[in-house]
Parts: structure tokens; sequence; C-alpha cells
């Protein structure tokens, strides 16, 4: 009979009061990287209700600082970035890009950085972040019709998508960069910007046909041309007589991209002369016209082409690309899921 017994405890010990013992003493930075997993695998509602995220946005023109929820951002952001005639799948893939933005600079604000050119806030309403409007603003550019036909279809392009982000290699990438349409080819980030992000690196971008912008002709009077570039390099020793025998290409990128030209006796890079007289991209070609006495500079593309081409990802929805397809086409081996906590250090 004690043997029966005996047996019948070592039987419940290892069936009920074993498995208590182990839960209540698992390892604390075990039981952390359990709570990541739950949050990471629940249903997408669960993680974004686990987010208490609201926005500090410095308006450049009142000098105020707007407080508002996130996702009421992105609205805003999306109105202001987008076409809202653009394909919902294209709507939902600028939402997630901008999302990620906001996301990683609040980050960093958090973590002491401050921005020189708006150092009360992490964000500002203008080009410089991104463009947002408030949706009196918007009722006053587009009008009832475009708020209560439009506006909605942005609304829901964004709760679609709410707190998702692109992620790379397990972290929230800081520069989702995003142009009007970039001619056929993006741009590393290097060529542009100072760092070479393994996420920004070139793709073709084939839809992008029914961009008004995707090529343009630029022209300004001889006479302009050379007092621009005299009045910002006193030295370039130009003259209307021999600018045609002064302009000189001398490197273009992978992607077809005005790396650096001379004009005169100064080099400089075709981001630095697209930035002076304000054409639309970097792929250009510069004809001189002595019979109209006129400059012209026809660009393929509208914008700095790193990241995701707009009307690339709008072609790509009207070929029934998923806004996800979108996003990784356009940003190399990145993941889109809902953030975490985790994330938000």
């Amino acid at each position: 009979m004690k043997s029966f017994l005996g047996l019948v405890g070592i039987i419940i010990f290892l069936i009920i009061i074993f498995p208590i013992i182990i839960l209540f003493t698992w390892d604390e930075d075990n039981n952390e990287g359990m709570i990541d997993k739950i949050k990471i695998d629940n249903k997408k509602n669960d993680i974004v209700d686990s987010l208490d995220v609201s926005v500090d946005i410095y308006d450049t023109k009142t000098k105020n600082i707007i407080n508002m929820d996130l996702e009421e951002y992105i609205k805003g952001v999306v109105a202001g970035e987008m076409p809202a005639k653009f394909e919902k799948e294209a709507l939902k893939a600028q939402s997630v890009a901008a999302r990620t933005y906001a996301i990683s600079k609040i980050i960093a604000y958090n973590n002491g950085y401050r921005p020189e050119e708006h150092p009360e806030a992490p964000l500002c309403n203008t080009i410089h972040d991104q463009v947002w409007y408030s949706q009196e603003k918007l009722l006053e550019l587009h009008g009832k019709e475009w708020m209560d036909k439009l506006f909605p279809k942005i609304e829901q392009a964004v709760d679609d998508t709410k707190g998702e982000i692109i992620s790379y290699d397990g972290q929230i990438i800081s520069e989702p960069l995003f142009h009007s349409s970039s001619g056929g080819m993006t741009e590393a980030s290097e060529e542009v910007f100072a760092s070479a992000e393994p996420y920004l690196r070139p793709v073709e971008s084939p839809y992008e046909t029914d961009s008004p912008s995707v090529k343009d002709n630029f022209k300004v009077s001889i006479d302009d041309f050379v007092k621009k570039l005299k009045d910002k390099y006193s030295n370039i020793n130009i003259t209307k007589e021999n600018i045609e025998k002064r302009i000189e290409l001398l490197e273009r990128t992978s992607t077809g991209r005005v790396d650096k030209l001379k004009i005169g006796t100064i080099t400089m890079t075709g981001r630095e002369l697209r930035e002076l007289f304000g054409f639309n991209s970097t792929n250009f070609t510069i004809t001189i016209n002595k019979e109209k006495s006129e400059v012209t500079i026809e660009t393929l593309g509208n914008g700095h082409g790193v990241g995701m081409s707009q009307w690339g990802a709008n072609g790509m929805a009207e070929k029934g690309s998923s806004y996800k397809e979108i996003l990784k086409h356009y940003y190399t081996d990145v993941e889109i899921s809902p953030i975490n906590n985790s994330m938000m250090k």
C-alpha cells in the first residue's frame, strides 16, 4: 500500500508540481523574449493597441507645436505626399513608409537627437521631413467634394496598415525615402546622400509612364543661366559667348544620373546644379541653343530617385501588386510587420 501511494505521489509531482515550479522559476530574460515573441505572433490589433504613440509636429508657419495621434498624423502625411486618386495599394505602401519615417524620427528624438531646423519636436510639417496637412487645410486646398470622396480612401489605407512599419535585419529602418518618379531605375542612397543603406539599392521601376513629369524640359535664357551660376560661383569664368564650350560632363552614376560636371572653372555635382535651378532630376542633359538664346535641361524622372517611386508604386498596384510587394520591391531585403514596444527604444 505504501509503495502504491509513493508511486501516486511521484506521478502527481511529475505531472502537476514540477511543471509549476519550472513555470515560476523561468529565467527573466527568457520570459521577456517569450513576451516579445507573443507580441510579434499575436494579432496585429493586439500589438498596436499595446502602443500609445502620439507625435509632436512643429508647424513652420505658426511656430507652434501640434500634438496628435500618430495614425491621424499619417493620414495627413499621405494626403500631402501622394495623389489621393492613386490605387489603394499604393496609398497603403505610402502609409507604411510615412509611418516608418515618423517613428524612426520619434525614436531618434527620444534618444537625444535634436533637428537643427526644429529642436522643439522630432518632425515638422514640410518637405524637410514629410508634408503634413490638417483636415482644415485639406478642405481649403481641395474642397468639400474631395474631402467627402477621396479623403476616406486615404483614411482606409492608413487604417488597413495600422501600426505596420518597414524593418531591415530586425530593426526599423531610418530612411524609408520616396520620390515622385525615377525615370525607370531608382538610385543608390550613397549617390545622393551621405550613407550607403543596404535597403536603398537601385531597382527597376518600369511602370511610371503615366507620370506627367517623368520626362520634362526645363528652359532658361542663356543670360539668366550665366547670371545664376556667377551669383553662386563668382570665379566660374563663363560668359554668354563661351558657355556652349564651357560645360563638360565628367561622370554619371551607374543608373545614368549626373554625378559630376564642370562648368567653366567649377566642378560641381549634378545635385548641386539641380538645387540651384530647381529642375526635376539629376538624370539630365543640357542643350545650348544660341539662336533662341536658351538653355534646355531635359530631365528623366522627378525627385532624388532614392527609395520608393510613387508613380512606380501606383503602376505596380495597377498591375495587381499588393502594398507589401511594392515596398519589398523598392526597399531591398526588408520585412513589413507590426511594430512592437521593443522597437520603440
